[in-house]
């Protein structure tokens, strides 16, 4: 195994290029291109609702579900997976492998048809355990990489790196769809998918040439698999030592359960919700125009994060930004027009790489000193996996039940609200 020195700008900048790698993932599959082509794609066979598991159901409500459910997958194997790196300390070839997963399932979207429907949503379903599968991995290797000190800059730089690599090869599949004949849109669409998966896998490389393998000789036996549940369940014991910690996790855990619940549904939100065609705009260039205002403005949200979490400590900060989601979630019910969902996701990009960027330095310097660090940050994916499936699985059932994505969103508002009571329980000061 060859040495590395913790702290170095070559091993940090590797480790914070792979957000530039797969960021391409979340923003052109989850948040702009599939949802526009899964909806455009249904129009132009004249279906309103799927076929599927002996019901019909709505596509938005279907992919809500069907997103909880990879969710509610990777929470299931991260801690056996993770039990298995600590074991071995071979966290790089899981990072390469979910990686490869991801990358290749998103190359199989290419072939979505309602015919194989279940098929189409297994390669879904694997792209989205490839990417965050990975997550637990990369996001474990922060507090071996970088000192206390450093953490908060890279983790925002990552983010940084992501939204300018997701929004240069979203502009690269708009310029394919837009300037394509109108009858090769859903054609272009696919092709972006492939694009994902090549760009994703690619760029990855250059992360796996700089980060430490930090494998050992010990042999995987039968009990290692269940390292991780162990592992679990012993950091959930330590927690009742360390209340810092613990209270951070449990408002982590509530308001992580709305952020993300709204940044998976924001698309199928905009696609179905906003009036675009009565004010003169086209619904495809109007969702990915407030996508990449949505990632233009993360980049300097991030920073800007980064920065106010310096002068008023971390948790005041995500206090801050906690109550400028319940604004947005408020306002976001009311919204209509494609120009008031244009400010919507100004705002929102604002607060969006910030609140992911501080959340995850946040709880790397609450860390207590261990070497067992991938455990801990297990621990920390499961929980915010398990607040996805709750999320989404509420967003959905509200949806069903109500006939409105509106009553979904403004229900969201408990979880933000729950998340701030508990954030002001926690001690401002890192130690």
């Amino acid at each position: 195994m060859k040495s590395f020195q913790k702290g170095s700008k070559k091993v940090l900048n590797a480790w914070a290029f792979y957000d530039w790698a797969n960021s391409v993932y979340s923003l052109t599959i989850i948040s702009a291109v599939f949802p526009l082509f899964i909806g455009a794609y249904l129009k132009s066979l004249s279906i309103e609702k799927l076929a599927v598991f002996g019901g019909e159901i709505s596509h938005t409500a279907l992919m809500t579900y069907t997103t909880a459910f990879g969710f509610l997958v990777v929470a299931v194997i991260s801690p056996i997976l993770s039990g298995i790196a600590d074991y071995k300390g071979n966290k790089k070839f899981f990072l390469r492998f979910f990686c490869y997963l991801g990358s290749i399932s998103c190359v199989g979207l290419f072939f979505f048809s309602v015919d194989y429907i279940y098929c189409s949503l297994l390669f879904y379903v694997l792209a989205l355990i490839g990417f965050w599968g990975s997550l637990v991995f990369y996001n474990s290797y922060l507090p071996d990489i970088a000192f206390k000190e450093q953490q908060d800059a890279i983790s925002a730089k990552g983010y940084a790196m992501g939204y300018v690599g997701s929004v240069i090869l979203l502009l690269i599949n708009l310029a394919m769809i837009m300037l394509s004949p109108k009858e090769n849109a859903l054609l272009m669409m696919r092709y972006s998918f492939v694009l994902v998966g090549v760009w994703w896998f690619g760029f990855s490389h250059y992360t796996y040439q700089y980060l430490p393998n930090l494998r050992n000789n010990n042999k995987v036996t039968k009990h290692v698999f269940l390292n991780g549940f162990k592992e679990l369940k012993l950091v959930w014991k330590e927690l009742q030592t360390q209340l810092q910690l613990k209270v951070y996790l449990a408002a982590f855990f509530v308001y992580s359960m709305a952020v993300q619940t709204v940044m998976l549904v924001a698309s199928f939100f905009g696609e179905n919700e906003i009036a675009w065609e009565e004010n003169g705009i086209d619904k495809t260039m109007g969702l990915i125009i407030s996508i990449l205002i949505i990632q233009i403005i993360a980049v300097f949200g991030a920073f800007l994060t980064s920065y106010v979490s310096k002068k008023l400590g971390n948790i005041t900060t995500l206090i801050i930004i906690n109550m400028i989601w319940v604004c947005i979630c408020v306002f976001a019910y009311f919204v209509i027009t494609p120009n008031d969902f244009f400010i919507t996701a100004g705002v929102v990009g604002i607060v969006m790489g910030g609140i992911q960027s501080l959340s995850r330095s946040t709880y790397a310097k609450f860390l207590p000193e261990t070497k067992d660090t991938t455990s801990y940050f297990s621990f920390y994916d499961v929980a915010e996996k398990i607040g996805i499936v709750i999320g989404m699985g509420i967003f959905a059932s509200v949806e069903v039940i109500t006939g409105s994505m509106r009553n979904a969103i403004l229900f969201l508002v408990a979880f933000f609200v729950v998340g701030l009571v508990i954030l002001f329980r926690v001690p401002k000061k890192i130690k």
